[in-house]
């Protein structure tokens, strides 16, 4: 089994958050990993409370503040619901995936954790007026 550092950055490569994704198999769709990294996230907010959840797409409640996103009272987040999004937003452009070497153009990729095991999640502002 393998583990991933799950690295979120800013456009200009300032990192904003990073953990370690354990348990993971050595070969991976970038798909597999994009939902068990928002399965994982979804679980500690989840776990944790509070009503701002850090996560890599906002929860379709929830209203975008600088410290993350803030969600009605003290709702609880639904991974799968959050994963298919995640998975929506990288088809329209929402985040861009960077391994050590590479930029992930496909969620159907393989990511060979043994040599990549560093992912970094880039969210992409849209421009005003474009």
């Amino acid at each position: 089994m393998a583990e991933a550092l799950m690295r979120d950055e800013t456009m200009s490569g300032r990192e904003i958050d990073s953990w370690l994704l354990p348990g993971l198999p050595d070969r991976i769709t970038a798909r597999e990993l994009v939902r068990l990294r928002v399965r994982e996230e979804v679980a500690r907010f989840n776990a944790t409370g509070g009503d701002v959840f850090r996560g890599l797409v906002r929860p379709a409640a929830a209203t975008e503040t600088p410290q993350g996103f803030k969600l009605p009272g003290r709702e609880r987040v639904d991974w799968e619901a959050q994963a298919d999004a995640a998975c929506e937003a990288f088809g329209r452009n929402g985040f861009v995936m960077l391994t050590r070497d590479r930029q992930i153009d496909s969620l159907d990729e393989l990511i060979d954790l043994r040599d990549d095991n560093e992912v970094s999640f880039i969210r992409l502002v849209p421009l005003v007026g474009g």
